[in-house]
């Protein structure tokens, strides 16, 4: 009986002793040149599950990342959007006889703008698209050290990463959930 519940106390204060840890194994753990790039981050580390990464260059890759800064930027820009929109409007008109107030807030206000609006909208960001850039501002060049420098980037990397999947929330639960107010609980805002 003694022996079986040296056993019990033994098996059960082994559950809290530190495991040894190994490398995981997974299906996903799959290996990349660019395992050592600026937003490999734990937990995740370099998240690359299908393998896209595998067979390409430097330049590629350079582009792809270029284009994750983008869209990371814009998301930012729309979550703002979204928010400031359901707090305040422009005042005048977006349209002739269509006022900004008339507009609705989130996905509705796609089929309240205007052909004309859109056409607009496109062709300013097809501008600079093409051009690459709004101009070239030296005003502003950051100029400090590496480190510091290469830690704002891993930030601005992270933060565009959340913005993209907070403005996706964003339009599932304006898409899905409805009503008339898209921060629900916050009446100080309304």
């Amino acid at each position: 009986m003694k022996t079986a519940i040296l056993a019990t106390l033994v098996a059960s204060a082994a559950a809290f002793a530190p495991a040894k840890q190994g490398q995981a194994s997974s299906a996903l753990a799959l290996t990349s040149p660019y395992e050592g790039e600026l937003g490999v981050i734990s937990p995740t580390g370099f998240f690359d599950p299908l393998g896209l990464s595998a067979k390409i260059d430097q330049d590629t890759f350079d582009k792809y990342r270029l284009a994750e800064l983008k869209h990371g930027r814009v998301a930012q820009l729309a979550i703002l959007g979204y928010l400031v929109a359901e707090i305040s409007r422009f005042p005048g008109e977006l349209a002739f006889g269509l006022k900004f107030a008339d507009i609705p807030n989130g996905v509705k206000a796609i089929d309240a703008v205007p052909a004309v609006g859109w056409a607009q909208i496109f062709l300013a960001v097809g501008l600079v698209e093409a051009n690459g850039t709004f101009g070239d501002f030296e005003q502003g060049e950051l100029n400090l050290p590496s480190e510091v420098l290469e830690r704002r980037k891993l930030c601005e990397l992270q933060h565009g990463r959340i913005a993209m999947l907070g403005f996706a929330e964003l339009v599932r639960h304006d898409l899905y959930d409805g009503g008339d107010k898209l921060l629900q609980g916050l009446p100080f805002l309304y």
